[in-house]
């Protein structure tokens, strides 16, 4: 099967036909860097994190570029809160974004180009706008004429005579058109600002990704992703301008993903329902929060709630019990993993990186491999039936393992997560270690006195709680439920 992606320029699935194969390049718009990134946010990273992944999985070489939004109307308002310079808030948020990403387990973008590094390359494109009659200076400001573009709307679905000026559409009583937008905005006292052939300035924000995208991956390239709000205006605009410049479409396949809702309510400040990474990161355990965004396909919206969160954690607290079993008898990589098990994966996310179906597989799988560990504990070592299960076990272990790190999950070590679940399982029935000790100990002098009934009694409460008991040669071991 080969590889899917829904465009949303033409708004269907297509098959995926890099322009040089097996090189590929990919554009994600990034954050601008005013304020602290929020569950939204965490929700587009990994999205992209994961095609990343998935396409060198592929064989494809990819290079993967980042950017960040560094000259904006937000930072410099957030700047003047501050009572510093625009750029000083840049780069705090730029160190907060990269401490959020690192945990939640992101690869690094192969480049992560800042706005305000590329000026001269947005003016170049500006420039050659005016020459084409695409854009026009006025007041020492540059707009682009949108009705200059016969296809602008395409990507939106917009039809360019139902739209009007509002709060999607940069409102400025100037411009020849209330449609048209800024390409370069004419300096106000007290905002950064360069030099342009129309005087000094800043650039608009549209402008920003068409000049970095044609810097690193060229005129056209394979695949630009963002969020679904940045479809209209931002992408749409792009598309324009780049467009128009060049004569070339920017583009082959628009990637956009879907929005995180809170408690079922879309995410919002004003409801009281908008949570930043880092408070999120507080109560849950990060690898946890990346599971959880996976078991939505991309495109879809996705609810965002503790009850969530908490059955990701438990589904990966069952994973890596597997894979702690996985390590004892030697699997460390997936040079043992099941080949149908792989090529199942692929087709799942051939289709459009259906990671939700890809990680029902996995679940799937687990199952049947904790089946398969119940049933060797019943059997003789050095049996033929033993030995089978066990190569059967150990690809199975492999082949979860692996395509685990496709999705950028399982790469913690497997016996400090148990131990990190266990101990948050205690403080969730209100127990202590040496309480616990305690109890297995009363447990263990119950049986010692033949005390059966009180002895069962104990190992009941613990069971209750999640606290599962196995007497073992080695002496009384303790686990907790994942249920």
């Amino acid at each position: 099967m080969s590889l899917k992606i829904y465009n949303t320029l033409t708004g269907g699935k297509e098959v995926f036909a890099p322009i040089n194969p097996p090189k590929v390049g990919m554009y994600v718009c990034g954050v601008t860097v005013y304020d602290l990134c929020h569950i939204g946010h965490a929700r587009s990273t990994i999205v992209f994190d994961i095609i990343y992944r998935y396409l060198k999985f592929s064989g494809y070489d990819v290079t993967y570029v980042r950017n960040f939004t560094d000259v904006d109307d937000k930072i410099i308002n957030r700047a003047n809160e501050l009572g510093i310079k625009s750029s000083e808030v840049a780069a705090r948020y730029i160190d907060e974004f990269n401490t959020d990403m690192g945990a939640l387990g992101l690869a690094s973008p192969d480049v992560e180009p800042r706005a305000t590094g590329h000026i001269p390359e947005m003016l170049e494109i500006i420039e050659s706008l005016i020459e084409k009659g695409k854009a026009y200076e006025l007041n020492g400001s540059v707009y682009f004429s949108v009705r200059s573009f016969p296809e602008y709307g395409a990507l939106s679905k917009r039809n360019i005579d139902d739209l009007r000026s509002g709060a999607r559409v940069d409102v400025d009583d100037t411009k020849k058109d209330p449609l048209d937008f800024a390409l370069w905005k004419a300096s106000k006292p007290g905002e950064p600002e360069w030099e342009s052939p129309w005087g000094m300035g800043r650039p608009g924000w549209h402008i920003e990704c068409s000049a970095m995208g044609r810097k690193y991956l060229g005129v056209t390239f394979d695949i630009h992703g963002g969020g679904k709000d940045l479809v209209f205006p931002h992408h749409e605009n792009e598309i324009a301008q780049s467009h128009a410049s060049s004569g070339s479409a920017p583009v082959k396949v628009w990637v956009h993903n879907g929005f995180v809702n809170i408690n079922s309510e879309k995410m919002s400040k004003s409801l009281g329902n908008f949570s930043t990474i880092k408070d999120i990161l507080k109560q849950y355990h990060p690898e946890a929060v990346r599971y959880f965004l996976l078991t939505s396909h991309y495109r879809s919206p996705i609810d965002f709630s503790p009850q969530a969160i908490t059955d990701a954690h438990k589904n990966l607290a069952r994973f890596y019990d597997l894979l702690s079993t996985g390590m004892e008898l030697g699997v460390t990589d997936g040079s043992n993993a099941d080949p149908s098990m792989v090529e199942k994966f692929r087709e799942l996310m051939d289709d459009d990186f259906n990671t939700a179906t890809a990680l029902s597989l996995l679940l799937t799988e687990l199952k049947k491999m904790n089946h398969l560990r119940d049933d060797m504990a019943k059997m003789k070592k050095k049996s033929d039936d033993y030995k089978n299960s066990k190569e059967k076990l150990l690809a199975g272990i492999a082949s979860i393992k692996t395509l685990g790190g496709v999705l950028g999950l399982f790469g913690l070590e497997p016996g400090e997560f148990i131990e990190e679940f266990k101990s948050e399982k205690l403080k969730e029935i209100g127990m202590s270690a040496d309480q616990l000790d305690a109890t297995i100990k009363a447990r263990a002098e119950a049986r010692k006195e033949k005390d059966f009934k009180l002895a069962d009694t104990i190992r009941a409460g613990l069971d209750d709680k999640g606290i599962k008991l196995s007497d073992t040669p080695e002496g009384v071991k303790w686990s907790v439920s994942f249920d």
